[in-house]
């Protein structure tokens, strides 16, 4: 019961703390640009949504992925799985070719490792360690550009080669080659080339300032009973963060929901297009956002203008401390609030037997810079001044008996 009582008293707080922030961004009209958004800096990040052709996953030595830029018009096809006839591409064949498409739910599964190789364009030599090509593709653009383009390995980054199809003389042009080494634009998810300018682009902000990106990507849309591949605009998130959606009114609770991995999870379906051609929000739809520090985000869309201009907006409350309760093994319990913090955090917690109590608050450095004994045996809620600290991310631990549990901090 003291449990229970601990979390109706944390939550309820919580609930006062928290102010919601309203969020404007803009994709630009005709959708011309990417938006990556940062919660935890209220950052957003803009990008020509056309400048980049093809994007290259280079976090591993290991791990490759390699994605087309379907949001821009691009089609992607298998032409054929046979090396040698790269040289015979004919146009004229497209009928015969397989479109391929981005995964929508995990980045890791681009157009390209849907093909039929093992690999999805290559196959493993077990004598080099290298995915040599085998797979020949055409890239057709909405002005009906093709290029045909052979990935010939992966070792430490992508060879590749590519040429462009000229219809005055019905031929192709003479082949490019490149390489796009892993070492290119460190600690970016994707690396980005553009086939017309020759040329590697940033297309994305570094892996640590982006939560969300909004951005036009192909999903398999509800149609006539069955779905169809459709190009939406909505809301991709970062690989190394979940969400969870919701349907709620009024105040939800973080605590339990189900996050997902799965990167469409917020998707497009948040707004409906009405009878005037004017985006409604689904009013009930909220989306809580985890992101790699463990920090929830509650997300509601306000509006939504299309295509026109391209602005939308959202409300954004940090919930995090909602998630401040920890219960322990031996029916402890602890939690505080606000957080972030500024002169004075609360210390709620529970403890069931008598034994020594601890709370903590550590620099980033690992230099302890508070500690306090707490009361025992008993339901507690205690202030702690924190006015003497910098404003910056800390630790705070709390022991009971033998058993903690550590929290981020923020004080500002």
């Amino acid at each position: 019961m003291k449990t229970k009582l601990l979390f109706i008293a944390l939550f309820s707080i919580a609930l006062i703390s928290n102010a919601q922030q309203a969020v404007n961004l803009s994709m630009g009209a005709s959708y011309a640009n990417e938006v990556f958004y940062d919660f935890s800096e209220d950052e957003s990040y803009s990008y020509t949504a056309a400048d980049w052709d093809i994007a290259f996953l280079r976090t591993s030595a290991y791990a490759f992925a390699t994605r087309i830029n379907d949001g821009a018009g691009i089609e992607l096809f298998e032409v054929s799985n046979t090396p040698a006839d790269y040289a015979t591409v004919d146009i004229a064949n497209e009928a015969n070719w397989t479109q391929l498409y981005n995964s929508d739910t995990d980045w890791m599964l681009g157009a390209f490792d849907q093909g039929t190789a093992t690999y999805g364009w290559g196959e493993y030599n077990p004598t080099t360690h290298v995915v040599e090509g085998t797979t020949t593709f055409v890239l057709k653009y909405s002005d009906d550009t093709y290029r045909k383009f052979f990935i010939e390995d992966f070792y430490g980054g992508y060879t590749f080669k590519y040429s462009t199809w000229d219809a005055t003389t019905s031929t192709w042009g003479a082949d490019v080659t490149e390489t796009v080494a892993n070492t290119s634009n460190p600690n970016r998810i994707f690396n980005y080339y553009n086939l017309a300018t020759e040329a590697e682009v940033i297309a994305e902000p570094e892996a640590t300032d982006w939560d969300l990106k909004f951005t036009r990507f192909t999903t398999d849309y509800p149609y006539n009973g069955t779905t169809m591949k459709y190009t939406v605009t909505g809301v991709l998130h970062h690989p190394d963060v979940t969400v969870a959606e919701n349907t709620e009114s009024g105040a939800g609770d973080p605590n339990a929901q189900t996050y997902m991995t799965e990167i469409n999870t917020i998707g497009y379906d948040w707004k409906v297009l009405n009878a005037s051609y004017q985006y409604d929000m689904v009013s009930d739809m909220y989306y809580y956002v985890k992101d790699i520090d463990n920090n929830v985000y509650r997300l509601h869309f306000t509006s939504f203008d299309g295509s026109s201009t391209g602005n939308l907006s959202f409300n954004a409350e940090d919930v995090t401390s909602q998630l401040s309760i920890t219960n322990f093994d031996n029916g402890d319990s602890f939690g505080f609030y606000p957080n972030p913090a500024q002169g004075q955090i609360e210390i709620l917690y529970e403890n069931q037997i008598s034994t020594d109590v601890n709370v903590a608050i550590y620099s980033i450095t690992g230099q302890k810079v508070l500690e306090k004994e707490l009361k025992n045996n008993g339901f507690y809620n205690q202030k702690l001044d924190i006015s003497h600290l910098n404003t910056g991310n800390y630790v705070i631990k709390f022991a009971t008996g033998n058993q903690s549990t550590t929290k981020k901090l923020i004080v500002q």
